[in-house]
């Protein structure tokens, strides 16, 4: 049987823009018990634009060079971060901490591009949801959210302000580790 790898289509963030990011789960993870959640390595923050599920190499080469294709037909963007939160919006009990950022119309169109060159290059089929750009700073049990008083919650709802302009996109693997994920960028793509 063919070995298959969980892929995923992402905009990898700058450095220091993890590393301002990574501060924020500190200080989050300093002043409230966080046993509820599970904080994302700094390496491993990203925005996700597709997830395509487990693929085969051959499937993984099709991918590759559809994001190829749609890299050369976007410019670089940039992307302002504007609050953290729980996410997603309007779901309880949430399921993440993430920030979320301004509106994008480059982003909106860069996806949109992406989702249809997939669907033709790769059986990948959409997922219909409505597409909310963020970045996982912590994943939380449920079980153990749902054991906390609804008064002592954790308020996590804070305005920030950082930006970076995306200058690719990237391939990557996600591997089960037992620290947890491994995420591996398989090929980055300049945007023109």
């Amino acid at each position: 049987m063919e070995k298959r790898h969980r892929i995923f289509v992402a905009i990898n963030l700058p450095e220091d823009i993890k590393r301002q990011l990574e501060k924020y789960q500190q200080n989050f993870a300093l002043n409230q018990n966080t046993e509820w959640a599970k904080w994302t390595k700094k390496d491993n923050l990203h925005i996700t634009l597709e997830f395509l599920g487990y693929l085969t190499d051959e499937e993984i080469g099709e991918v590759c060079m559809a994001v190829k294709e749609v890299a050369e037909r976007h410019e670089a963007f940039s992307v302002n971060l504007t609050s953290i939160l729980y996410g997603p919006p309007g779901k309880m009990p949430p399921r993440m901490v993430w920030v979320e950022g301004e509106k994008s119309k480059e982003l909106a169109n860069l996806r949109k591009d992406l989702e249809e060159a997939l669907t033709k290059k790769v059986s990948f089929i959409p997922e219909n949801r409505g597409f909310a750009s963020h970045i996982t700073l912590a994943r939380i049990f449920a079980f153990a959210w749902k054991a906390i008083e609804p008064e002592e919650r954790p308020e996590i709802n804070q305005n920030i302000d950082l930006a970076f302009t995306a200058e690719s996109i990237e391939v990557m693997e996600s591997e089960s580790k037992r620290g947890g994920p491994a995420y591996t960028v398989l090929e980055s793509h300049s945007l023109k």
